[in-house]
């Protein structure tokens, strides 16, 4: 039972006309609500389902080629260098074509020193895709860099495939699952390996930052 009721008969009293009042003690059995409370735990532990991790689409060169082969004019290298400062450039790098500062967050306080600033990033990588679709961007990441750096442009890349491909399917009245391979916009982009050279092009680049005043 959930409860058993216990009488007890007053203690002592004396003779009269009424007759004594007796206490009445409630004892309660906690032992099915602990019960029903375990069960309802291992309900909805069973049944409970766990956020999955979302992945980023990544095209992968034909399995029968190490290399492809990317145009000059399609190139846009985007670097981060050991101070976590983002530069850019199209083509390769040369004294008159030296990578650019992105502009630091103009909201962040001066004691952080540079911050990356999202929208300008997303803005820069979206108009350089617009104006040429066949635009592949190298990624360079400096080894004092630190990873989240990295983890910053992919979610802006990410971000750009996903507002881009919404924006298509829209336009098309589709959505965005039923879009084709051609309607699809998909990223194009590469991680390479920082080199002695890029040291020496990013100085000059800082040199010329310095005298425009961007730093």
């Amino acid at each position: 039972m959930a409860g058993d009721v216990v009488e007890r008969a007053s203690k002592g009293g004396k003779k009269g006309l009424r007759r004594p009042k007796r206490r009445i003690s409630i004892r309660i059995d906690m032992t099915p609500m602990v019960d029903i409370a375990f069960l309802l735990l291992i309900f909805y532990m069973v049944s409970t389902v766990f956020s999955m991790p979302q992945a980023m689409e990544i095209n992968l060169p034909p399995a029968d080629s190490d290399q492809v082969p990317v145009k000059e004019s399609n190139l846009f290298t985007l670097r981060v260098d050991a101070e976590s400062r983002f530069w850019w450039n199209l083509k390769t790098p040369t004294p008159e074509n030296l990578p650019v500062l992105i502009p630091s967050d103009p909201e962040a306080a001066d004691s952080l020193g540079y911050q990356m600033w999202p929208d300008t990033l997303r803005e820069l990588l979206r108009t350089q895709n617009q104006e040429n679709p066949k635009l592949s961007t190298l990624i360079l990441i400096h080894p004092k860099a630190t990873y989240a750096d990295m983890v910053n442009i992919l979610d802006e890349i990410d971000l750009l495939e996903r507002s881009w491909n919404q924006y298509t399917a829209d336009d098309l009245g589709k959505d965005v699952k039923e879009l084709t391979r051609d309607e699809k916009f998909s990223y194009r982009y590469a991680n390479g390996q920082w080199e002695d050279r890029d040291d020496k092009i990013m100085d000059a680049a800082l040199q010329q930052a310095i005298e425009r005043g961007e730093l």
